[in-house]
C-alpha cells in the first residue's frame, strides 16, 4: 500500500487552517503530521479537513502552545503519547496504520536562546527530552516505524546556511547534534530525506526575523522524516516544499514529504 506522508510545523492550526486545507488540496498527502498546533484537541478545526478526505486524527493538544496531530485519509489508531522529560507538554503522538506501520510525530523543545543549561532551563529540557527519547528506543527498539516532526536540530553542516557561524547557535551546537545522533542510533533510524537527497544545502525553516527570507536564504533543516531499516528502502520521493514558506501569513517552517511503497 503506497502512501505519501508529510510533516509540517504549522505554528497554530486554527490561525493557519486555510493553509493546511490548501496543502491538502494541492499536494494530497495520505498522512499529514502537524506540530505546534497551539490548540486543545477539541478546538482543532476538523470540519474542513474532513471535507477534504481526512476523516481520521490522533492528537495531543494544549491551549496556546505545543500540540501535535496526525491527520490521515487512511484509518489510524492511537498507540501512544509520551511525556519525555516530564514536562507536561503535548509533544508526541503515535498512531498505527492498518498496514502495521507506526508513525511517531514529535515536537522536540526548541531550547531557548542560550546553549547552556546552567543559565537556560529550556536548553536543559531539550537535552533531557532527547536523552529520554534515546533511552526509550534503546529499551524498545522500533520496527516498521516512521518518526517525523520538528526535531529542532539541524544536524549536518549542509543543513544550515553557515556551519561555522551557527556552531554556538541553539539548533546546531555540537552537544545538540550529538544528542540527536544518539537518539537516531538508539532506534537505528534512517534519515529518509538525506537517503533520497544525500548532498547539498537543504532547509525547512527560515526565521520570521528575516524580512527577505527567500533571497537571504539563511535556513536550517529542523524538520525530519526517519524510518526503521526494515522499511527505509521503501521510501522515495523526498522533498521540501520551500514555496509554502512564501504563502500568505505562513508558518516559518515548510512541509517535508516522503512516499513509502509498502
Amino acid at each position: 500500500m503506497p502512501f505519501t506522508l508529510a510533516t509540517w510545523n504549522i505554528n497554530s492550526v486554527r490561525l493557519r487552517e486555510g493553509l493546511v486545507a490548501r496543502l491538502m488540496q494541492e499536494e494530497m498527502p495520505d498522512v499529514l503530521c502537524l506540530q505546534e498546533c497551539k490548540s486543545p484537541v477539541d478546538k482543532i478545526p476538523l470540519a474542513q479537513f474532513q471535507a477534504l478526505g481526512y476523516h481520521h486524527m490522533v492528537a495531543r493538544g494544549q491551549k496556546g502552545y505545543n500540540g501535535v496531530a496526525i491527520l490521515s485519509k487512511l484509518p489510524i489508531a492511537e498507540v501512544g503519547a509520551a511525556d519525555y522529560a516530564s514536562l507536561g507538554h503535548a509533544r508526541h503522538i503515535a498512531g498505527r496504520l492498518e498496514n502495521g506501520v507506526t508513525i511517531h510525530n514529535f515536537y522536540v523543545p526548541a531550547g531557548g536562546d542560550k546553549p547552556d543549561r546552567t543559565i537556560n532551563d529550556k536548553f536543559g529540557q531539550k537535552l533531557d527530552y532527547l536523552t529520554e527519547m534515546r533511552d526509550a528506543f534503546h529499551g524498545d527498539r522500533p520496527e516498521k516505524a516512521i518518526l517525523v516532526g520538528d526535531l529542532n536540530i539541524a544536524p549536518r553542516e549542509d543543513d544550515v546556511w553557515d556551519h561555522k557561524k551557527l556552531l554556538k547557535i541553539v539548533s546546531h551546537t555540537p552537544v545538540e547534534v550529538e544528542h540527536l545522533a544518539q537518539t537516531q542510533d538508539a532506534g537505528n533510524w534512517v534519515d529518509v530525506t538525506r537517503q533520497d537527497i544525500p548532498a547539498g544545502n537543504l532547509y525547512s525553516w527560515w526565521s520570521y526575523r528575516s524580512p527577505d527570507w527567500d533571497t537571504a536564504d539563511k535556513g536550517r533543516r529542523l524538520d525530519h522524516i526517519w524510518a526503521t531499516p526494515d522499511i527505509s528502502n521503501a521510501a522515495h520521493g523526498s522533498r521540501i516544499l520551500r514555496d509554502v514558506r512564501g504563502w500568505e501569513q505562513p508558518s516559518d517552517h515548510a512541509p517535508v514529504f516522503a512516499t513509502f511503497d509498502l
